[in-house]
Protein backbone atom coordinates (compact mmCIF):
# COMPACT_ATOMS: atom_id res chain seq x y z
CA UNK A 1 0.00 0.00 0.00
CA UNK A 2 1.09 3.04 -0.61
CA UNK A 3 1.89 6.30 1.63
CA UNK A 4 0.16 8.62 -1.24
CA UNK A 5 -3.54 7.51 -2.93
CA UNK A 6 -5.70 8.92 -4.97
CA UNK A 7 -3.09 10.58 -7.46
CA UNK A 8 -5.57 10.50 -10.14
CA UNK A 9 -7.02 13.63 -8.80
CA UNK A 10 -4.77 14.80 -11.19
CA UNK A 11 -7.05 13.44 -13.73
CA UNK A 12 -10.44 14.40 -12.61
CA UNK A 13 -10.39 16.44 -9.24
CA UNK A 14 -13.09 14.35 -7.43
CA UNK A 15 -13.90 10.77 -6.53
CA UNK A 16 -16.74 9.25 -4.56
CA UNK A 17 -16.88 5.38 -3.48
CA UNK A 18 -20.92 4.46 -1.95
CA UNK A 19 -21.60 1.67 0.47
CA UNK A 20 -18.37 -0.14 -0.36
CA UNK A 21 -17.79 -3.43 1.29
CA UNK A 22 -14.70 -3.45 3.11
CA UNK A 23 -14.99 -6.37 5.58
CA UNK A 24 -12.21 -8.87 3.61
CA UNK A 25 -10.18 -6.57 2.01
CA UNK A 26 -9.36 -3.60 4.41
CA UNK A 27 -5.89 -3.04 4.80
CA UNK A 28 -4.67 -0.97 7.86
CA UNK A 29 -1.82 1.31 7.39
CA UNK A 30 -0.74 4.72 7.58
CA UNK A 31 -1.73 7.28 4.59
CA UNK A 32 -2.23 10.47 3.10
CA UNK A 33 -4.07 11.58 0.34
CA UNK A 34 -3.37 14.29 -2.19
CA UNK A 35 -7.24 15.51 -1.88
CA UNK A 36 -9.49 15.95 1.30
CA UNK A 37 -11.05 12.64 2.38
CA UNK A 38 -14.54 12.12 3.94
CA UNK A 39 -15.50 9.05 5.21
CA UNK A 40 -18.58 7.83 6.13
CA UNK A 41 -19.18 4.74 8.57
CA UNK A 42 -22.27 2.93 7.87
CA UNK A 43 -21.08 -0.26 9.76
CA UNK A 44 -17.70 -1.34 11.82
CA UNK A 45 -16.53 -0.58 14.73
CA UNK A 46 -12.29 0.72 15.74
CA UNK A 47 -10.70 3.56 15.89
CA UNK A 48 -8.94 6.24 13.64
CA UNK A 49 -5.37 7.84 14.25
CA UNK A 50 -5.48 11.42 13.41
CA UNK A 51 -2.76 14.15 13.97
CA UNK A 52 -1.89 13.68 17.42
CA UNK A 53 -5.60 12.09 18.51
CA UNK A 54 -6.88 8.49 19.04
CA UNK A 55 -10.55 8.52 18.13
CA UNK A 56 -13.45 6.08 18.53
CA UNK A 57 -14.77 5.35 15.18
CA UNK A 58 -18.73 3.72 14.93
CA UNK A 59 -21.62 3.53 12.68
CA UNK A 60 -22.54 7.50 11.80
CA UNK A 61 -19.10 8.06 12.28
CA UNK A 62 -18.03 11.09 9.83
CA UNK A 63 -14.19 11.83 9.57
CA UNK A 64 -13.01 14.57 7.18
CA UNK A 65 -9.54 14.23 6.43
CA UNK A 66 -6.94 17.83 4.95
CA UNK A 67 -4.59 17.37 2.25
CA UNK A 68 -1.68 14.91 2.76
CA UNK A 69 -2.57 14.74 6.50
CA UNK A 70 -1.68 11.48 7.99
CA UNK A 71 -4.03 9.31 9.19
CA UNK A 72 -4.81 5.21 10.08
CA UNK A 73 -7.87 3.29 10.68
CA UNK A 74 -7.80 0.54 12.69
CA UNK A 75 -11.08 -1.97 12.62
CA UNK A 76 -12.52 -4.48 15.32
CA UNK A 77 -13.27 -7.92 14.94
CA UNK A 78 -12.84 -7.99 10.75
CA UNK A 79 -13.69 -10.16 9.48
CA UNK A 80 -16.31 -11.09 11.95
CA UNK A 81 -18.11 -7.99 11.84
CA UNK A 82 -18.80 -5.88 8.75
CA UNK A 83 -16.71 -2.89 7.44
CA UNK A 84 -18.83 -0.61 5.30
CA UNK A 85 -17.69 2.94 4.53
CA UNK A 86 -18.39 5.30 2.10
CA UNK A 87 -15.22 7.53 1.01
CA UNK A 88 -15.14 10.65 -0.99
CA UNK A 89 -11.98 12.05 -2.22
CA UNK A 90 -11.53 15.78 -3.40
CA UNK A 91 -9.34 18.59 -4.26
CA UNK A 92 -11.12 20.77 -1.78
CA UNK A 93 -10.12 24.12 -3.90
CA UNK A 94 -12.86 22.85 -6.93
CA UNK A 95 -15.78 22.81 -4.42
CA UNK A 96 -14.65 25.74 -3.03
CA UNK A 97 -15.08 27.80 -6.17
CA UNK A 98 -18.15 26.22 -7.05
CA UNK A 99 -20.09 26.95 -3.50
CA UNK A 100 -18.91 30.57 -3.51
CA UNK A 101 -22.37 32.01 -4.13
CA UNK A 102 -23.04 29.99 -0.53
CA UNK A 103 -20.65 32.29 1.50
CA UNK A 104 -21.81 30.32 5.30
CA UNK A 105 -21.77 27.04 3.55
CA UNK A 106 -18.40 27.49 1.80
CA UNK A 107 -16.72 29.11 5.09
CA UNK A 108 -17.52 25.83 6.84
CA UNK A 109 -15.39 23.89 4.22
CA UNK A 110 -13.15 26.65 4.49
CA UNK A 111 -12.36 25.84 8.10
CA UNK A 112 -12.77 21.82 7.73
CA UNK A 113 -9.67 21.91 5.40
CA UNK A 114 -7.77 24.78 6.83
CA UNK A 115 -8.27 25.64 10.24
CA UNK A 116 -6.45 23.58 13.02
CA UNK A 117 -9.15 24.40 15.55
CA UNK A 118 -12.11 23.15 13.46
CA UNK A 119 -13.26 19.62 14.46
CA UNK A 120 -12.30 17.17 11.92
CA UNK A 121 -14.94 13.87 13.43
CA UNK A 122 -18.39 13.93 14.32
CA UNK A 123 -20.93 11.70 14.73
CA UNK A 124 -24.43 11.73 12.46
CA UNK A 125 -27.48 11.50 14.92
CA UNK A 126 -29.38 10.34 12.02
CA UNK A 127 -27.33 7.83 9.64
CA UNK A 128 -30.42 6.60 8.08
CA UNK A 129 -31.44 9.86 6.70
CA UNK A 130 -27.95 10.93 5.44
CA UNK A 131 -28.04 6.83 3.52
CA UNK A 132 -31.18 8.17 1.56
CA UNK A 133 -29.33 11.27 0.57
CA UNK A 134 -26.66 9.29 -0.43
CA UNK A 135 -28.54 6.74 -2.20
CA UNK A 136 -30.49 9.49 -3.98
CA UNK A 137 -27.50 10.53 -5.74
CA UNK A 138 -26.09 7.71 -6.53
CA UNK A 139 -28.01 6.73 -9.95
CA UNK A 140 -27.47 10.38 -10.76
CA UNK A 141 -23.87 9.82 -11.27
CA UNK A 142 -24.08 6.27 -12.45
CA UNK A 143 -26.68 7.47 -15.49
CA UNK A 144 -23.90 10.72 -16.47
CA UNK A 145 -20.88 8.63 -16.38
CA UNK A 146 -20.76 8.20 -19.79
CA UNK A 147 -21.40 11.73 -20.93
CA UNK A 148 -17.95 12.99 -20.19
CA UNK A 149 -15.67 14.53 -17.11
CA UNK A 150 -17.46 17.95 -17.10
CA UNK A 151 -20.80 16.58 -16.35
CA UNK A 152 -19.95 13.67 -14.13
CA UNK A 153 -17.73 16.67 -12.20
CA UNK A 154 -21.04 19.31 -12.24
CA UNK A 155 -23.63 16.39 -10.79
CA UNK A 156 -20.41 15.47 -8.27
CA UNK A 157 -20.31 18.82 -7.22
CA UNK A 158 -24.23 19.22 -6.81
CA UNK A 159 -23.93 15.97 -4.74
CA UNK A 160 -20.99 17.25 -2.17
CA UNK A 161 -23.23 20.89 -1.62
CA UNK A 162 -25.78 18.98 -0.81
CA UNK A 163 -24.09 16.59 1.24
CA UNK A 164 -21.72 19.25 2.75
CA UNK A 165 -25.20 21.38 3.87
CA UNK A 166 -26.29 17.83 5.85
CA UNK A 167 -22.77 17.59 7.52
CA UNK A 168 -22.40 21.42 8.51
CA UNK A 169 -26.46 20.63 9.79
CA UNK A 170 -25.93 17.68 11.49
CA UNK A 171 -22.25 19.52 13.03
CA UNK A 172 -24.94 22.33 14.09
CA UNK A 173 -27.08 20.37 15.82
CA UNK A 174 -24.31 18.52 17.59
CA UNK A 175 -21.15 20.73 18.37
CA UNK A 176 -19.66 17.56 20.36
CA UNK A 177 -16.62 16.00 19.42
CA UNK A 178 -16.56 12.36 18.74
CA UNK A 179 -14.77 10.74 22.00
CA UNK A 180 -10.85 10.25 22.51
CA UNK A 181 -10.45 6.79 22.71
CA UNK A 182 -10.63 5.94 26.63
CA UNK A 183 -7.89 4.50 28.88
CA UNK A 184 -4.48 4.90 30.24
CA UNK A 185 -2.89 3.49 26.80
CA UNK A 186 -4.21 5.72 25.19
CA UNK A 187 -3.66 8.56 26.66
CA UNK A 188 0.14 7.61 26.64
CA UNK A 189 -0.04 6.80 22.81
CA UNK A 190 -1.15 10.09 22.00
CA UNK A 191 1.24 11.75 24.45
CA UNK A 192 4.60 9.96 22.32
CA UNK A 193 1.97 11.05 18.97
CA UNK A 194 2.75 14.68 20.16
CA UNK A 195 6.64 13.89 21.02
CA UNK A 196 7.44 12.64 17.15
CA UNK A 197 5.20 15.25 15.95
CA UNK A 198 7.66 18.18 17.81
CA UNK A 199 11.10 15.85 17.36
CA UNK A 200 10.47 13.49 13.74
CA UNK A 201 12.52 15.86 11.64
CA UNK A 202 16.10 14.91 14.06
CA UNK A 203 17.65 11.52 14.25
CA UNK A 204 15.16 9.10 16.34
CA UNK A 205 16.12 8.02 19.70
CA UNK A 206 13.66 5.78 21.44
CA UNK A 207 15.34 6.40 24.63
CA UNK A 208 14.32 9.79 24.32
CA UNK A 209 10.67 9.34 23.92
CA UNK A 210 10.80 6.86 26.32
CA UNK A 211 12.41 9.68 29.15
CA UNK A 212 9.81 11.85 27.82
CA UNK A 213 6.49 9.92 28.74
CA UNK A 214 8.38 8.06 31.58
CA UNK A 215 7.90 4.65 30.18
CA UNK A 216 10.99 1.95 29.60
CA UNK A 217 11.90 1.55 26.27
CA UNK A 218 10.34 -1.64 25.60
CA UNK A 219 7.18 -0.61 27.13
CA UNK A 220 7.35 2.67 24.71
CA UNK A 221 7.53 0.22 21.97
CA UNK A 222 4.91 -2.50 23.11
CA UNK A 223 1.94 0.56 24.25
CA UNK A 224 2.38 2.02 20.66
CA UNK A 225 2.10 -0.68 19.11
CA UNK A 226 -1.12 -1.75 21.33
CA UNK A 227 -2.60 1.36 20.90
CA UNK A 228 -1.63 2.87 16.71
CA UNK A 229 -1.40 -0.73 15.63
CA UNK A 230 2.00 -0.16 13.88
CA UNK A 231 5.38 0.25 15.37
CA UNK A 232 7.18 3.61 15.98
CA UNK A 233 9.54 3.22 13.00
CA UNK A 234 6.83 2.79 10.78
CA UNK A 235 4.95 5.53 12.20
CA UNK A 236 7.82 7.77 11.98
CA UNK A 237 8.50 6.77 8.39
CA UNK A 238 4.96 7.64 7.25
CA UNK A 239 5.30 11.34 9.36
CA UNK A 240 8.53 12.43 7.40
CA UNK A 241 7.21 10.99 3.69
CA UNK A 242 4.22 12.97 4.35
CA UNK A 243 6.40 16.26 5.20
CA UNK A 244 8.11 15.40 2.43
CA UNK A 245 5.13 15.34 0.34
CA UNK A 246 3.87 18.28 1.59
CA UNK A 247 6.32 20.30 1.08
CA UNK A 248 7.71 19.18 -2.57
CA UNK A 249 4.26 20.85 -3.40
CA UNK A 250 3.87 23.86 -1.40
CA UNK A 251 7.70 25.22 -1.26
CA UNK A 252 10.64 26.19 -3.78
CA UNK A 253 12.61 23.66 -1.35
CA UNK A 254 15.73 21.51 -2.98
CA UNK A 255 14.58 17.43 -2.58
CA UNK A 256 17.70 17.50 -1.06
CA UNK A 257 16.88 20.54 1.39
CA UNK A 258 13.45 18.62 1.91
CA UNK A 259 15.22 15.33 2.75
CA UNK A 260 17.22 16.81 5.36
CA UNK A 261 14.36 19.36 7.03
CA UNK A 262 12.29 15.80 7.75
CA UNK A 263 15.24 14.22 9.39
CA UNK A 264 16.08 11.78 6.47
CA UNK A 265 19.89 13.29 5.50
CA UNK A 266 21.24 10.52 3.71
CA UNK A 267 19.86 11.67 0.10
CA UNK A 268 19.90 8.39 -1.73
CA UNK A 269 17.99 6.34 0.91
CA UNK A 270 15.18 9.65 1.30
CA UNK A 271 14.64 9.19 -2.51
CA UNK A 272 14.37 5.11 -2.34
CA UNK A 273 12.54 5.46 0.83
CA UNK A 274 10.11 8.19 -0.91
CA UNK A 275 9.27 6.32 -3.87
CA UNK A 276 8.82 2.99 -2.08
CA UNK A 277 5.83 4.76 -0.37
CA UNK A 278 4.92 7.30 -2.96
CA UNK A 279 5.28 5.14 -5.98
CA UNK A 280 7.46 8.15 -7.66
CA UNK A 281 10.93 9.59 -6.94
CA UNK A 282 10.40 13.05 -5.27
CA UNK A 283 11.53 14.77 -8.49
CA UNK A 284 8.65 13.32 -10.20
CA UNK A 285 6.28 13.98 -7.41
CA UNK A 286 7.37 17.42 -7.55
CA UNK A 287 6.90 17.84 -10.93
CA UNK A 288 3.43 16.68 -10.94
CA UNK A 289 0.75 18.85 -12.12
CA UNK A 290 -2.18 19.40 -8.86
CA UNK A 291 -5.92 21.02 -9.35
CA UNK A 292 -4.86 22.28 -5.46
CA UNK A 293 -4.91 25.73 -5.14
CA UNK A 294 -3.64 26.51 -1.88
CA UNK A 295 -5.92 29.38 -0.80
CA UNK A 296 -4.67 31.39 2.39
Amino acid sequence: MKLMNYMNLNVHPVQLSFFKDRTHAFEEVFHAHQGMEILIVHEGTGIVVIEQQILELAPGSIFCFRPFQLHRIRINNLPQDNYIRSLFVLEPAVLVAAISTFPTLREFLMKLWKDPLMPQAFRSESLAELEVLLRSYMPRLDLVKERGPERLLEEQTLFLTAFLHQLRTDSEKNSDALPHLSGRSSSTAERMLAWIEAHYMEPFRLEELASAVHLTPNHVSATFHQSIGSTITEYLTARRIRQACWLLRTTDMSVQDIGEGVGLGNFSYFCQLFKKHVGYTPYKFKGMSAYTTFID
